[in-house]
């Protein structure tokens, strides 16, 4: 399953809520540096979804907010 996911970084409240649409938005307290929002939005989605964190592979968007997650059965 492929998903499309907004990051907001440096949130004071991390969460995962989804928006009118459908669409996923993951606030991480983790700053956009060396990757680290990055590992903090596979946590949450690893939470949100109850899969492992190896389940959750990041295919596009690396330096983007808005990013496309593949999460394996």
């Amino acid at each position: 399953m492929r998903i499309t996911v907004l990051v907001h970084p440096n949130a004071k409240q991390p969460r995962v809520e989804k928006d009118l649409l459908g669409g996923l938005h993951v606030y991480v307290g983790a700053p956009p540096l060396d990757g680290r929002a990055n590992e903090a939005v596979i946590n949450s989605l690893a939470n949100y979804f109850r899969v492992k964190k190896y389940q959750i592979k990041l295919i596009r968007g690396h330096k983007s907010k808005l990013k496309i997650f593949e999460i394996a059965d």
